[in-house]
């Protein structure tokens, strides 16, 4: 296997990365297939702006959850093991994926059973990432970590490239087929993660569980880079955020259906992955911080032009461009937040971290499903992709630590504690 990536030579990782990968494709055949039954449905009784409001609440019932569990999902990854977790997490979506299996197939499907299992998909999340976030510097040596995040990077947007093109296809042959493939690639991922072998210990400092949780969030307010690196990226998608509106794009503006929707969702992944495949053999070693703010610059303005696009291959190549760049900074910011953390502050700085990405994922599906009810889904789309430049800017400005970062090679983590109460389990 010398001719695999580094990491990819290392056992337990290689079981972690096709987890990731079955685990993604899975999610997204669900995610693009609850998304278009959502508006499908609304559209039988409500105008366009009416069901754009519908998709907005699906991110919101999503995030909600995440919002609330957090805190203890942080905690949970830096106190117990955290391989059982990320197992637990596979198999509550295999649930999931159960549930809209039988309620499709028996044409019983509605909103209510969709906005239930979308909630019940914000709990997974909830614990999936900080559980996965930081279960990967555990698997390889910290010289790795680049090339690694990037690989993880990699399982992820192939899976969020084959997931929306296989579950549009198979919804079209019979609609329920998409959940069946889910609900398999679960199990399989369910499989892998019960390879991986133990996982170093966890050390926590002493005091009670609460106290704990709050000194993560401590530790993200008190380290500026960690704090700008989160926050760039909570604001600039959640106003920039335009997946949401895929469905409202395909049927309404561009009119290509559910065939042409499935490519639109795996156009950002397909430019992701290319950039991701890229850094796994390439990682960038230089002006690391600037390059991440040039990387978000170009996703607001990729937005805005989609937003204006009513042609679907120039609308394609935007979505593949938006996802390169948010390749790229996503690389850049992971890899700067994983090794500017010590392991035993990892679950909970990952738990900030997942709980930003989510704000800005599913309340930006809500921002987009409520401005596009507003003002109507090309204004609302344009003006979100020039709100991110501006916040990009701005961010700039207000975190120089973030155009000061030069290379990786420079971060090295605060110093760690002595270890005084285990917490293994």
């Amino acid at each position: 296997m010398n001719w695999l990536p580094e990491p990819l030579r290392i056992a337990d990782f290689r079981a972690f990365w096709l987890a990731r990968l079955t685990t993604t494709i899975g999610q997204m055949a669900m995610v693009i297939v609850i998304g278009w039954q959502v508006y499908d449905i609304a559209r039988e009784t409500m105008d366009i702006r009416a069901a754009a409001f519908q998709l907005g609440l699906i991110g919101l019932v999503q995030f909600v959850p995440l919002f609330l569990l957090t805190p203890v999902s942080g905690w949970a990854a830096d106190r117990f093991d955290r391989r059982i977790i990320a197992r637990a997490v596979i198999l509550l979506e295999l649930f999931c994926a159960l549930i809209l299996l039988v309620a499709t197939a028996g044409g019983f499907i509605s909103l209510p059973i969709l906005f239930s299992v979308a909630a019940l998909l914000g709990v997974a999340r909830a614990f999936a990432g900080p559980a996965l976030g930081a279960m990967a510097p555990n698997l390889v040596p910290r010289q790795l970590l680049p090339n690694a995040i990037a690989l993880s990077s990699t399982a992820w947007q192939s899976g969020a490239i084959i997931g929306p093109a296989i579950g549009g296809i198979l919804y079209d042959v019979t609609p329920h087929f998409p959940y069946a493939l889910s609900a398999a690639l679960f199990a399989f991922s369910a499989l892998s993660l019960f390879t991986i072998g133990p996982l170093p210990r966890i050390v926590l400092r002493p005091g009670r569980p609460l106290r704990q949780m709050i000194d993560g969030l401590a530790y993200v307010r008190g380290n500026r880079l960690v704090l700008g690196a989160i926050t760039l990226d909570l604001f600039a998608v959640l106003l920039g955020g335009a997946i949401a509106m895929l469905p409202l794009y395909a049927r309404d503006i561009l009119h290509v259906g559910a065939d042409g929707l499935g490519p639109l969702r795996a156009a950002p992944a397909l430019g992701a992955t290319l950039t991701a495949i890229f850094f796994s053999f390439r990682p960038i070693k230089t002006d690391v911080g600037v390059k991440m703010l040039v990387a978000v610059v170009i996703f607001g303005l990729a937005t805005a032009v989609f937003g204006a696009s009513t042609h679907y291959f120039l609308s394609l190549s935007m979505l593949a461009l938006l996802g390169a760049a948010d390749m790229f900074s996503v690389y850049i910011r992971q890899s700067l937040i994983q090794l500017y953390t010590p392991d035993d502050m990892r679950g909970r700085v990952a738990a900030a971290s997942t709980l930003a990405i989510s704000a800005s994922n599913e309340l930006g599906e809500t921002r987009s499903g409520f401005t596009a009810a507003l003002l109507g889904p090309v204004t609302a789309t344009v003006a979100g992709g020039l709100a991110a430049v501006a916040v990009t800017l701005t961010w700039a400005w207000l975190f120089p630590e973030l155009r000061r970062a030069r290379t990786f090679e420079t971060v090295e983590p605060p110093p760690e504690k002595p270890p005084i109460v285990s917490s293994g389990v």
